[in-house]
């Protein structure tokens, strides 16, 4: 078949649809297909900015670059960023539309259906293929009505889809039979094949279940994947369970409930050098050279979390022993001294008292700020180290004339150190991604190492090792 539409679905959320679909970009693009990624509505925390100064979910600006593309709004034109367990901030083509209610949003698809296709129309007229992502699984029969991110989406563009499963997690045979089950038939005919994902061990013991499923369900298994350990790859939301423990330079993370962009540490977890561990609910934050405060979608209740927990103390006793704290983006509001909400941009209006480290206070406002920057590190040694990133935030934040700046973006000062430079704030999302800024950061923090952890090769040679594993898949594809 000639790929112009295909539609990669999962029978599970984390089956692996993303990977699929950046090898598949990364492959036609070695072929010279102009071929671009999609996914109609993604709910996720972790999220990019875009050429266009809109925001997406970071996985597509992952699909993106492995289709050698700047990453735009079109890709993922319907984003939902969760604030609570029923609500979510509803971003159309990059910019905040509401906050909504689960109830409310699922009314309001019928809009959200109308600013996918508009998106849909023109990558159409722009790209030879277009490789789309569903979300979750097709068989969320609760969901059905007015769906907009997978079947709902498939059959309003007629495209075919193939369907990825995770072995690993056991139960894949039972996961490919029990999602169709839930189709409707035109859905059911809409499917042209399987994908085993994650697959580690003798191919020749799984030849009988293959043929067992093409039988059962008279579609073919397009590819069984192998299991790639250690690939360098933007989360679409889950923070990943593998994390670094070899390293002596311990940072400690602290999982507040709507953490966002923990791809912030991406690079940090890549170090050899350090030892980064994420600290969850009812656990204490344990001894440490560093601790970082990660972005927040909730600035204020993520803020009442974190004391309730005690963490407030380990804190300030962490900074007592000489220990170095880092705040970025809601956790540099937590880090002052009052974040104020006064348009109840985060649920009731009021203020609430920060953390009181460093003297700053923040007001949260209407509009947010989507924006790629780039600049320099303001201190110590490597002072001058490039820095590069994103900022997407809600908020305006004063500092005191005793403060010292972080970084110095586009020709302005950025962020905020205390005066005895024990504590760095910033807005700056990814301040850890350039090598030269990664390896000022951890000087500053008292880690005095000469390696530099280049997260944009890692990536790049991940999404090539992805690629090359789904060749096959593609050719399978191609034979159809």
């Amino acid at each position: 078949m000639k790929l112009t539409t295909l539609m990669v679905q999962g029978t599970t959320s984390d089956a692996g649809k993303s990977t699929v679909v950046a090898a598949l970009c990364r492959l036609l693009a070695r072929q010279g297909v102009a071929v671009v990624p999609m996914k109609p509505q993604n709910m996720a925390l972790n999220s990019a900015v875009t050429v266009d100064g809109g925001e997406i979910g970071r996985a597509q600006a992952l699909q993106a670059l492995a289709a050698g593309l700047p990453a735009h709004t079109d890709m993922n034109p319907v984003l939902l960023k969760p604030s609570s367990d029923t609500g979510a901030q509803v971003i159309i083509h990059g910019k905040v539309r509401a906050d909504m209610n689960a109830k409310d949003y699922h009314q309001y698809k019928t809009v959200a259906m109308q600013a996918v296709l508009e998106s849909y129309a023109r990558l159409q007229e722009q790209y030879e293929a277009i490789i789309v992502e569903g979300a979750g699984s097709p068989a969320e029969i609760n969901l059905r009505d007015r769906d907009i991110a997978n079947m709902g989406f498939a059959e309003a563009v007629d495209c075919p889809v193939i369907l990825v499963a995770d072995i690993d997690r056991g139960g894949v045979f039972a996961h490919f039979v029990g999602t169709l089950e839930c189709l409707s038939p035109s859905e059911q005919q809409r499917i042209i094949g399987f994908v085993i994902n994650r697959f580690r061990g003798d191919i020749s013991l799984l030849e009988p279940g293959l043929e067992w499923l093409q039988h059962k369900t008279g579609k073919p298994v397009l590819a069984v994947l192998p299991y790639l350990h250690g690939l360098q790859l933007d989360a679409e939301d889950a923070i990943q369970s593998s994390q670094s423990s070899t390293g002596k330079f311990r940072i400690i993370v602290p999982a507040i409930p709507r953490i966002s962009n923990h791809t912030d540490f991406d690079a940090l977890r890549a170090h050899p050098d350090v030892d980064l561990k994420f600290i969850g609910p009812g656990h204490a934050i344990p001894g440490a050279d560093l601790i970082i405060l990660p972005g927040s979608k909730s600035t204020r209740a993520d803020l009442a979390f974190l004391i309730e927990q005690g963490w407030l103390d380990a804190l300030e006793k962490h900074l007592r022993y000489g220990g170095k704290v880092i705040g970025i983006c809601g956790g540099y509001q937590m880090l002052g001294q009052l974040v104020s909400d006064p348009h109840g941009v985060e649920g009731t209006p009021g203020d609430s008292s920060g953390l009181g480290l460093l003297d700053i206070t923040t007001e949260l406002t209407q509009e947010k700020r989507l924006q790629q920057v780039s600049g320099y590190c303001a201190f110590g040694s490597r002072d001058k180290a490039r820095v590069a990133g994103y900022e997407i935030h809600m908020g305006i934040t004063y500092a005191s004339n005793d403060t010292l700046p972080a970084f110095i973006i586009n020709g302005e000062e950025e962020g905020t150190r205390s005066p005895d430079d024990q504590i760095l704030g910033s807005y700056l999302h990814g301040m850890f991604d350039e090598p030269e800024a990664s390896a000022a950061l951890l000087e500053w923090a008292g880690l005095k190492s000469d390696i530099k952890v280049d997260l944009a090769a890692l990536r790049e040679q991940s999404i090539d090792r992805v690629a090359d594993a789904c060749e096959p898949l593609l050719a399978s594809l191609q034979k159809l």
